[in-house]
């Protein structure tokens, strides 16, 4: 005679909406930020990887994202406090009604790059072509930037909006789109590939890239005290790549951006990663300044 002793369907059912109700309370409770699959979120996912967060105060949780649209929904809605952005899209949505606390300046920066098939050598080249960017975002800023130096009236540059950092680096590939703005690393692929580099937003001389929080969300004193304990592990992650180098983190960049770890090491060497510390209220200015021009 066999004697079953498991658990019933009852009682297996009833754990398991237990340990859904548990881990649900667990992540509401946690500090989430958004995330892309790009080289500024390099001291978020340093910091988690070496612990540099203080658990006993912050459970930090990265939520990977390859679109900045996605960031947006959820940093607006329930699923983060927070999001590694630019500066463009976060003064985009105060402008229509958040409440953002700028917590640390990225150093991203965005390259224009054109198809190495369009022969596009000159601004003034991009009339009648496709440049790929994301509406209400850096991308936007820079395309309005390149149209005006061009002296080329803006509709006869067809913008197309494509909001997937992979799929838009695919289009550049394939020969999809003739121009597109590209960060790190996708922009360094995109360059051994003998893509040519129309325009660099680093000789504006202006930061785009923040790491930004929701205030509505970090109200309490729990979430004040999450915020500080983020701040001390991100400035410890920026200290220890500074030292030791992006290539030092090789695996890390090919696993969470999805490229070869060969390539790391044609990565910029002169790339430096901040403490934290928000943008500049001229840069905020420019940006809101821009956006009072669109529709």
């Amino acid at each position: 005679m066999l004697i079953g002793c498991g658990k019933s369907y009852e009682e297996t059912k009833r754990e398991r909406q237990q340990t859904r109700i548990r881990l649900a309370k667990e992540d509401s409770a946690a500090l989430k930020i958004a995330v892309l699959p790009t080289l500024d979120c390099l001291p978020l996912y340093v910091a988690k990887q070496l612990e540099l967060f203080d658990t006993a105060v912050v459970d930090v949780r990265l939520k990977p994202f390859t679109a900045q649209m996605d960031c947006d929904t959820a940093f607006v809605g329930t699923s983060a406090e927070g999001a590694v952005t630019d500066l463009v899209r976060m003064e985009y949505l105060v402008k229509h009604g958040e409440k953002v606390q700028y917590v640390a300046q990225t150093g991203a920066y965005w390259q224009l790059l054109t198809n190495r098939t369009a022969r596009i050598r000159q601004l003034k080249h991009l009339e009648d072509k496709t440049m790929a960017m994301t509406r209400y975002s850096v991308t936007d800023m820079l395309s309005d930037r390149a149209v005006d130096s061009a002296k080329v009236k803006t509709e006869y540059v067809f913008r197309i909006q494509v909001n997937d950092v992979y799929v838009r680096l695919k289009m550049l590939q394939n020969g999809m789109v003739d121009a597109l703005w590209l960060t790190e690393p996708q922009a360094t692929v995109a360059r051994l590939e003998k893509h040519p580099v129309l325009l660099d937003s680093r000789r504006l001389n202006m930061n785009f890239g923040v790491v930004a929080f929701n205030m509505k969300k970090m109200k309490t004193y729990e979430r004040k005290k999450q915020l500080e304990a983020f701040v001390k592990g991100y400035d410890a992650a920026c200290d220890s790549i500074n030292k030791n180098g992006i290539s030092h983190y090789r695996d890390l960049v090919a696993r969470y951006c999805k490229i070869n770890p060969n390539l790391v090491d044609s990565l910029p060497k002169d790339l430096k990663f901040n403490h934290a510390r928000g943008p500049l209220q001229a840069d905020i200015e420019r940006v809101g300044a821009w956006l009072k021009n669109i529709k």
